[in-house]
């Protein structure tokens, strides 16, 4: 039995691999096997350097998205004439060297919004260097440590506070140190990075930003089987920090514990934190918290029912020495939604949803949400973190609330389409201020390589 079970695998011949979030975690060896080479370009996905026994080879690979959007209000309004409708288009192009323990990695990024009106740091850079470097990975004491140094993308969870910024046309990327070492049910983690400032002035300008400074440790372990429990603390540091209530040098403690998991048809994602510090002469407490929880059943399309609570603080007495808003550090804006109407500060959103699945390749949500501020002392905030004008200490917590329908469609392994409608509708105190009800859609096509 057991010799019929070995042949049986030997005859499945290995997985390719997928296209990946982050692309230099794919592992083209098995294209070792000429065999397995079945795609027309294949043999750049594999490119041998030295006999086998070297473990080493180059993989090429690009990417290209394309999005199409229109938005009949951001920041709800207040500022006339900012409506627009445009097509954001990214590409990125790698080479990814592996020679035993040692990988270099390198990616090119050329972002373009020619149509949009109102440009920002995440919409264009016309050619830069997205990620550039170098990574070690060994055993090492009965586990395995594994180190990188140089210009990376990183993020934590479901990127509600450390994110790539997948959604704009421009990700994230750090100038970073990064080692973890993994061991049984642990991993433990440290870093030390400068967020890269994208200038859009002329190729290959964009710089490390030495005044902001993201840092920390983070300890993972698996509990209960696979569910994941993690905690970290970083330290947050801005030199040019400006908040409504205070401003000048931000020196911010972040302290983190997340629980995610599973069982049976009930998956969870549930995730604090506390902040203290100081900004200028004041200091810093707040916090925030979101938490996701699902019951998928077993029913044609697989349905799941879930609900998303998520909170941040706000600065409820200002002028007191104590800044009291949350700061989201590099948010996902994806998290809540595409359409950039709801910040991750001063809030509470409560939002229920239910996701089905047609078909093995396509995925629909439909959820709708209700939006309040903790503090009415503190302004309504909108993604990226910006407070809209007339509304800080006026009006009521009430803040509005929100429909949102996407739908996903994987093609194949190398092709994908996705279509995001958002309608906002805004509570008195977004009127009073001069706002208006949003809407948003975006219908995004995606290809890897």
């Amino acid at each position: 039995m057991i010799a019929a079970l070995a042949v049986l695998a030997a005859a499945v011949p290995p997985a390719r691999p997928a296209i990946l979030y982050n692309r230099w975690q794919e592992d083209w060896s098995v294209l070792a096997d000429t065999a397995l080479r079945t795609g027309r370009r294949d043999a750049l996905k594999y490119v041998p350097l030295g006999p086998p026994e070297a473990r080493a080879w180059l993989t090429l690979g690009a990417g290209l998205r394309n999005r199409f959007e229109t938005n009949e209000a951001p920041l709800f309004g207040v500022v006339p004439g900012r409506g627009d409708s445009y097509v954001i288009t990214r590409a990125e192009v790698f080479a990814d060297v592996h020679a035993g323990p040692v990988q270099v990695f390198a990616q090119l990024i050329s972002a373009f919004a020619p149509g949009k009106a109102v440009k920002g740091p995440v919409d264009s850079n016309r050619l830069d260097i997205e990620q550039a470097f170098v990574a070690f990975v060994h055993p090492m004491g009965g586990g395995t440590i594994k180190l990188r140094a140089g210009r990376q993308q990183f993020a934590f969870d479901l990127q509600r506070f450390v994110s790539a910024r997948d959604g704009p046309n421009v990700r994230q990327s750090f100038d970073a140190l990064w080692g973890d070492y993994e061991i049984g049910a642990w991993r433990f983690i440290g870093y030390w990075s400068q967020p890269v400032v994208t200038r859009d002035r002329r190729p290959f300008d964009d710089v490390s930003n030495s005044r902001n400074r993201f840092s920390g440790v983070r300890i993972e372990r698996h509990v209960l089987g696979d569910n994941e429990l993690s905690a970290y603390w970083s330290r947050f540091r801005d030199d040019d920090a400006d908040f409504i209530d205070a401003g000048g040098r931000e020196r911010r403690d972040v302290w983190d514990v997340r629980f995610a998991g599973k069982r049976g048809a009930i998956d969870w994602d549930a995730e604090a934190m506390l902040q203290s510090g100081y900004v200028g002469t004041s200091r810093i407490r707040a916090w925030a918290m979101g938490s996701r929880i699902g019951y998928t059943m077993a029913q044609p399309w697989t349905p799941r029912w879930g609900l998303q609570l998520d909170a941040a603080s706000g600065d409820e007495h200002p002028g007191d020495g104590v800044v009291g808003t949350f700061n989201p550090l590099f948010p996902n804006g994806n998290y809540v939604t595409l359409a950039g109407y709801t910040g991750y500060v001063n809030y509470l959103h409560v939002k229920p949803s239910l996701t089905v699945h047609p078909s093995a390749r396509v995925t629909i949500m439909a959820a709708g949400a209700a939006q309040w501020r903790m503090t009415t002392a503190d302004a309504v905030y909108t993604q990226p973190p910006q407070p809209v004008p007339g509304t800080a200490g006026e009006g009521t917590r009430w803040t509005g609330a929100y429909g949102q329908l996407r739908a996903d469609w994987q093609a194949n392994a190398n092709f994908s389409m996705a279509l995001e409608a958002v309608h906002f509708g805004v509570g008195q105190t977004l009127r009073d201020a001069g706002g208006s009800d949003g809407n948003y859609l975006g219908i995004e096509a995606k290809y890897g390589w």
